[in-house]
């Protein structure tokens, strides 16, 4: 037998190693971002040189407010014009279009220009969060390292992923929600190989956070009551008002790019026009320029009264969609946090007034609403839902924010094509993973679906004996080779309809033996071998079918596969996916049925006749009567049958191929 050719092997151990070394360098990213934006806070609305992290809110500038922004949209316009495009925008879009399109592969100098293009915006005013920058950065230096190093595409992609998550988890203290995040977006996988590094690179990510930002969750809370059960209407509607808030708010953020790619003037120019709403919003609400940590922090704890609420929600919503819509560098999450925190508490601000004896808590719904709306609006509703809890360590906020989330998402899956993150792909002809699940070709062993006793030649067979039994035999119209079986059962090579063809070119007599004319190098499959290694031998050798053989014994051929019984596999889950078996009420419906009703079942063939068809469904046995020819159905094929009661006999109208098993 050949050398089984076998794919490289993924080297968990090796990548791991990387992943906490990656770990650690996005750990001191966002160390350093964390204070760039605090100096070019510092420097720009307070004239000090101070890497202390502070609000822009409490600055005395009057109407110079205006024109900050505006220096800061006019220096990200430079960098992304002579540096790189790839800084515009919050960057986790970008980050997935590595993964996608790039086989995992970032530019270095993004890895430089969009934490600092990121630090230079926030800190002139800029209503983001460091997240985006922060993931992309994180992700771009995990691939530098994938790059750097001797690595597959798979490799590096968990090596990026690894870097995005530990850069979350760094800035925001959220391990957890890390590893979920870089899955949800970036992997759409769980598997050993990526998980374990994954929890490595985020760890030790946040260990950094712990060592040189300090202990405690990011926002701190006063003990609330989230009023469960007896509030739990009210967080129904909730999750309604927070799906639509998600659909909105994407819906207008797009609204906003495409109005500014219709200007008439170079893409240099749109950070600075953006940056010039922002301030002159910024000038009558100081509170929606910066990140805002501060902000929402007072939000969770209800230290803000409803009508700021109100603003809070309208016009950092506002604020964000121009600045980002415009092309500059930031992140979403922390501006979307801001908003949807303040809508959750005007929710229960409201309810409180139109219920009497309501009672809600407005902290604890922005805290719910502060996960569902980012949640549903970038289809990654379990990794917010650990985040909130991460971000507060409340244990309580758990219940709710699982029922709000999900309603949330469920809204936002209903009326919105794409995410948040994937709308700016899906322009540019990127389609990206929705869900994940597992590969049914994994789950399923050779021994399953193989063809046994199947039609063999001997090896001293003639080329025209073997030709003329092809053509004749009906048996054999749907095989496109044959094994070469000797007197003693062992199987010593294969034959194809290719093989015969040019047996004949070159001896049209068809003396030749098949054995000279086959081939002898055989790639074999065994039984407890899943179909998808089966797949895997043939499109690594270019053959579409393989002899089955007793691994004990690996000359003798129990069975037969190819290419069409292993895309049965999915065609069979296809099936079990959208066939809707009938219920006790629909049978018992069906038995009062009037005669004649065309109707249907499914079921593999086991006897085909002129004027019958038998069907084995399920565990019963169906004979019918057939008064046409069947044409191209053999035993073995998965089939759907139309029939009707005649007589009391069922007789078949039309059948339908589903699956064949060759």
């Amino acid at each position: 037998m050949a050398l089984q050719p076998t794919t490289p092997g993924y080297r968990l151990g090796f990548v791991s190693l990387a992943a906490a070394v990656i770990g650690f360098i996005a750990g001191l990213i966002a160390f350093i971002l964390y204070n760039l934006i605090g100096l070019f806070t510092n420097l720009a609305f307070y004239h000090e040189w101070s890497f202390h992290f502070r609000s822009p809110e409490g600055n005395q500038l009057g109407p110079w407010v205006i024109v900050i922004p505006v220096v800061g949209g006019l220096i990200v316009g430079v960098m992304a014009k002579y540096g790189s495009d790839k800084i515009k925008g919050h960057g986790i879009p970008e980050a997935m279009e590595a993964v996608l399109k790039s086989s995992s592969r970032i530019e270095a100098k993004v890895a430089i220009l969009k934490p600092l293009s990121a630090a230079i915006a926030i800190g002139t005013g800029g209503p983001f969060g460091a997240e985006g920058p922060i993931i992309q950065t994180g992700g771009a230096f995990g691939s530098l390292v994938g790059q750097l190093l001797s690595t597959t595409a798979a490799e590096r992609k968990v090596l990026l992923a690894c870097g995005a998550g530990a850069g979350m988890a760094a800035t925001f203290n959220t391990p957890i929600a890390g590893v979920i995040l870089a899955i949800e977006l970036l992997l759409f996988e769980f598997r050993a190989r990526s998980f374990i590094p994954l929890v490595i690179s985020t760890t030790l990510a946040t260990s950094m956070h712990l060592m040189l930002l300090g202990r405690g969750a990011m926002f701190h809370m006063v003990p609330t009551d989230f009023d469960i059960p007896a509030g739990l209407p009210y967080y129904l509607l909730l999750g309604v008002v927070c799906g639509f808030a998600a659909v909105g708010f994407t819906k207008l953020l797009y609204l906003v790019e495409d109005q500014f790619e219709r200007l008439p003037m170079d893409e240099f120019w749109h950070p600075a026009i953006g940056a010039l709403g922002l301030g002159i919003i910024g000038y009558f609400v100081p509170r929606v320029l910066g990140v805002g940590y501060d902000t929402i922090s007072d939000i969770l704890n209800n230290n803000l009264a409803w009508k700021l609420l109100l603003l809070i929600a309208v016009f950092k919503s506002l604020a964000l969609v121009i600045s980002l819509g415009s092309g500059t560098s930031g992140g979403l999450l922390a501006p979307m946090f801001m908003a949807s925190a303040a809508l959750g508490g005007v929710f229960a601000l409201g309810v409180d007034q139109i219920v009497p004896g309501a009672n809600l808590a407005p902290g604890a719904f922005a805290l719910v609403a502060m996960g569902a709306v980012f949640g549903a609006a970038s289809r990654a509703t379990f990794a917010f839902i650990v985040f909130a809890f991460e971000l507060t360590r409340d244990y309580n906020s758990v219940l709710p924010l699982m029922l709000v989330c999900v309603i949330a998402d469920a809204i936002a899956i209903r009326f919105l094509p794409n995410s948040i993150m994937t709308e700016k792909l899906a322009r540019r002809g990127l389609q990206t993973h929705s869900e994940y699940e597992a590969n049914v070709m994994k789950q399923i062993k050779v021994g399953e679906i193989m063809a046994e006793g199947v039609v063999t030649v001997g090896p001293q067979e003639t080329v025209r004996s073997v030709a003329d039994r092809m053509a004749s035999d009906p048996r054999l119209v749907r095989h496109r080779a044959l094994p070469i079986v000797n007197p003693d059962g062992n199987v010593v090579g294969i034959v194809t309809q290719g093989d015969i063809l040019r047996g004949l070119e070159e001896n049209p007599a068809g003396d030749l033996a098949v054995i000279d004319v086959g081939s002898r190098s055989l790639i074999v499959a065994h039984p407890d071998e899943s179909a998808f290694d089966a797949l895997t031998k043939m499109l690594m050798n270019n053959v579409g079918r393989l002899p089955v053989v007793d691994r004990k014994n690996p000359e003798r051929m129990v069975g037969y596969i190819n290419r069409a019984a292993v895309m049965a596999c999915w065609g069979n889950h296809l099936h079990e996916e959208s066939w809707r078996e009938a219920g006790w009420l629909h049978r018992l419906r069906r038995d009062g049925m009037r005669r004649g009703e065309l109707r249907a079942i499914e079921g593999t063939v086991i006897g085909v006749g002129e004027d019958h068809l038998k069907l084995r469904v399920q565990e019963a046995v169906e004979d019918l009567s057939v008064d046409f020819r069947v044409v191209g159905i053999r035993p073995g094929d998965h089939v759907r049958v139309s029939f009707q009661e005649v007589d009391g006999q069922r007789v078949a109208r039309r059948i339908e191929e589903l699956a064949t098993r060759q």
